[in-house]
């Protein structure tokens, strides 16, 4: 919105401001940070008003998760808010990436609440059925990633390596889908301790930020043998709204957690990242960056499948945040070094930008 009155008033003064990528990110942060911190009391408030009993607790969790019981779910509102709102105010409306992200972190975000409504109402941890959600999610997916491959190329790209790899044609959309999908369910198996999930997307979140605007400089792309993407500097505003709305959720979700950002608040935040790393073309580096997500994931997918053909289990529980409970870590422990764990990889997937 800003941008676009700057632009109508000729930028004139101080209005110049709102050209630079960098003041309107910076911007975006302290925007959705405040109005965050700034809602969160009366949200929760008006969250455990109407959940009464709050989100319901496995009971073949953790013994120590029962204590936990009536704390409200679904503070993905909260994010979903302070992440829309500074877009609205901070964002080039002319940008189809930016259009296109926030339509799938929105559009993830009503597949989450819906779920997290159906847990609430019914008082059961099972929510929507696996097969109606993942529809949902693909259907969301496919229509962003149509959206962002009007404007990029199909060309697949790999770390360590200059230049495309093969070129995916058609068959990106469906690949670009799937990698928004799996990511956006990567995060929500990881949303399992308080601040477990935030932290993880704040860091990652600033590893695409970055990522983000080299790969819109043709001057940096070019040095770096990264794809040049024309408009993806833009998607550091998004970025930034993300670690602000974030970092105000931690606010509130700091063990012991008030609120719990829900399938709401995991599936958008993944969803968001996912849509980000195509738009700019950095899919695999998604899954070096954001590992911590992938390995949780894995955790899952190796549990269910050895335990159907084996009845045994490879982990004590799965995701794997609850193994490490199972063992006599801490919570605090655990998320923690989870924590570190993303950072050290973070910063891994950064390196590949120059090893090429």
């Amino acid at each position: 919105m800003f941008l676009f009155i700057a632009e109508q008033l000729g930028f004139a003064g101080i209005l110049n401001l709102f050209r630079y990528i960098t003041f309107r990110a910076g911007a975006a942060t302290a925007t959705a940070l405040i109005l965050g911190l700034i809602i969160g009391p009366r949200f929760i408030g008006w969250l455990r008003v109407r959940q009464g009993k709050g989100q319901p607790i496995r009971d073949d969790g953790p013994q120590s998760h029962l204590a936990k019981r009536g704390t409200p779910t679904m503070g993905g509102l909260m994010i979903l808010t302070s992440i829309t709102v500074s877009m609205l105010m901070w964002m080039d409306f002319s940008n189809r990436y930016l259009w296109a992200c926030l339509f799938i972190t929105v559009g993830f975000g009503l597949i989450g609440f819906l779920d997290d409504y159906d847990k609430v109402t019914k008082r059961s941890t099972a929510g929507v059925s696996g097969r109606t959600r993942l529809l949902a999610e693909f259907v969301v997916a496919s229509i962003g990633s149509y959206v962002i491959l009007t404007g990029t190329g199909t060309e697949l790209y790999i770390p360590f390596y200059t230049g495309p790899v093969v070129d995916l044609g058609l068959f990106y959309i469906a690949f670009a889908a799937f990698v928004i999908v799996a990511f956006g369910n990567a995060v929500n198996l990881t949303d399992g301790l308080d601040g477990l999930a935030s932290m993880p997307v704040i860091i990652a979140s600033l590893a695409f930020l970055l990522i983000s605007y080299l790969v819109g400089n043709s001057r940096y792309s070019e040095y770096l043998g990264i794809p040049f993407v024309l408009g993806a500097g833009d998607l550091t505003v998004l970025c930034s709204a993300i670690v602000g709305a974030s970092l105000a959720f931690l606010w509130f979700n700091a063990p012991p957690a008030a609120v719990f950002m829900g399938d709401t608040g995991s599936l958008a935040l993944g969803g968001a990242l996912g849509a980000i790393a195509v738009s700019t073309q950095h899919e695999i580096v998604l899954g070096i960056i954001g590992g911590l997500f992938v390995a949780e994931a894995m955790s899952v997918i190796i549990q269910v499948f050895f335990y159907k053909r084996t009845g045994r289990r490879v982990f004590k529980m799965a995701p794997i945040h609850h193994h490490f409970e199972q063992m006599g870590w801490s919570e605090s422990t655990v998320v923690i070094r989870f924590w570190i764990i993303a950072f050290v990889l973070a910063l891994a997937g950064l390196s590949t930008l120059k090893l090429r």
